[in-house]
C-alpha cells in the first residue's frame, strides 16, 4: 500500500508539472512571439532541447541521477523522430489555417489509440473511447474555427500526426523496454533532437516567417524572454517524458488538451483575448470528458489490481498446499506407524 501511495504522488505530481509548466511556457511563448516581435518557435525549441541537455548534463555529474548506458542507435533514432515530429508540427502551422492545424492536434489521440490496438495489442474499453470522445468533440468545438484544406498541408498534417504519435509511444515502450528512468532517457536524446532542429530550425523558420533569426535585432527584454523560456522548457521537456512513463500516451494527449482549455482561459482572464459561448460551450464539455476519462482509468486501474492481487494469492495457495498435505501426510504416517507398534506390544 505505501508503495502504491508513493506511486499515485509520483503521477500527480508528474500531472501537475506538466500542467504548470506548459500553461507557463505558452503565456511566455505568446508574450515573446506576439508582443516582442521573435516569431522563430522551431530555433526556440532547439534552443529549449539544449539548455535542457546542459541543465541534465550537470545534474548528473552532481550525481542527481546516473546516467545508464542504452541501445545507441535506438535513442538517436528516438531523438532524431521526436526532432522530426516538432518541425513538422511548426512546418503544418505554417501550411494550413489554425483551424486545420487544431484538427491536426485533436487527431493525435485517435491515431494513437489505433497504433496502440494494432502494434502493442492493447485493449481501450468503450467508457474509455466514450470519454475521449466527448474531450475531441469539446476541444473541437473550442479551439477549431476555420477549416482550410490544400494538399501539401494535408501531407505535412499526415506526417506530423504519424511521427507525433510514433514518438510518444516509444517514449513509454523504450523506458519499459531499456529499463531506464525518463530522465536518463531525455539525457541521452535530448541532444540529438536539439541537433536536428539546431540544422532545420533556421531553415524552417525562415520559410514561415520570411525573416533571417540570425539578422534579428535581439533587445535585452527578448533575451530575457527567451531566457526564461528555455528555463521553463526544462519543467516541460522532464515532465513530458516522466508523464509518459509513468502513465501512457493517451493520458499524455488527454492532458495535453486540458492545458489548451487552460491556456484559453488564461489568455481570456489575464490578456484579454476575445471569448465567446462557444469558447465556454467547448471547455466545459472538455473537461467533462477528462473527468470521464480519469474516473473510467482509475476504475480500471482498481479491478486491474485487485485481480493481480487475487492471481497472486492463488499461486501463493497452491504453491503452499503441496507443503502442508505433506506435513499432513506425514504426520498420518507417523500416527499410523505408532498405532502398529502400539497393537504390536499388546498383542505380545
Amino acid at each position: 500500500m505505501g508503495e502504491m501511495s508513493t506511486l499515485q504522488f509520483g503521477v500527480i505530481g508528474a500531472l501537475f508539472l506538466s500542467v504548470a509548466s506548459s500553461v507557463s511556457i505558452v503565456i511566455c511563448n505568446k508574450a515573446l512571439m506576439s508582443n516582442l516581435g521573435f516569431p522563430f518557435a522551431t530555433t526556440l525549441t532547439s534552443w529549449h532541447l539544449m539548455v535542457t541537455f546542459c541543465t541534465l548534463h550537470a545534474a548528473q555529474r552532481l550525481n542527481f541521477f546516473e546516467s545508464k548506458s542504452t541501445d545507441t542507435r535506438t535513442v538517436i533514432l528516438f531523438g532524431l523522430l521526436n526532432g522530426i515530429s516538432i518541425g513538422l508540427l511548426n512546418l503544418s502551422l505554417g501550411f494550413n489555417s489554425i483551424g486545420f492545424y487544431q484538427m491536426t492536434k485533436l487527431a493525435i489521440i485517435p491515431f494513437t489509440v489505433l497504433l496502440e490496438t494494432i502494434f502493442l495489442k492493447k485493449q481501450f474499453s468503450q467508457k474509455i473511447k466514450f470519454s475521449l470522445f466527448l474531450l475531441l468533440i469539446g476541444v473541437g468545438i473550442a479551439s477549431v474555427t476555420d477549416l482550410q484544406l490544400n494538399l501539401v498541408g494535408t501531407i505535412v498534417s499526415i506526417l506530423a500526426i504519424i511521427t507525433t504519435c510514433v514518438g510518444q509511444i516509444l517514449t513509454n515502450t523504450i523506458q519499459k523496454r531499456l529499463n531506464v528512468s525518463s530522465t536518463q532517457l531525455l539525457y541521452q536524446s535530448a541532444p540529438f533532437q536539439a541537433a536536428i532542429l539546431f540544422v532545420s530550425g533556421p531553415l524552417v523558420d525562415q520559410f514561415l516567417t520570411k525573416q533571417n533569426v540570425f539578422a534579428h535585432k535581439y533587445s535585452p527584454l527578448v533575451l530575457l524572454f527567451i531566457a526564461l523560456s528555455c528555463l521553463i522548457a526544462v519543467a516541460v521537456n522532464f515532465s513530458t517524458f516522466l508523464v509518459i512513463g509513468k502513465t501512457s500516451p493517451v493520458t499524455y494527449q488527454v492532458l495535453g488538451h486540458l492545458k489548451t482549455c487552460l491556456v484559453l482561459g488564461f489568455g481570456y482572464t489575464l490578456l484579454h483575448d476575445p471569448f465567446t459561448e462557444r469558447n465556454i460551450i467547448g471547455i466545459l464539455i472538455a473537461v467533462w470528458g477528462m473527468g470521464l476519462y480519469s474516473y473510467f482509468c482509475t476504475q480500471e486501474s482498481k479491478k486491474k489490481q485487485l485481480a493481480d492481487a487475487s492471481m497472486v494469492s492463488q499461486i501463493k495457495d497452491k504453491d503452499t498446499t503441496p507443503l502442508l498435505s505433506a506435513k499432513s501426510m506425514g504426520h498420518q504416517d507417523k500416527e499410523s506407524q505408532e498405532t502398529k507398534i502400539s497393537t504390536k506390544d499388546s498383542a505380545v
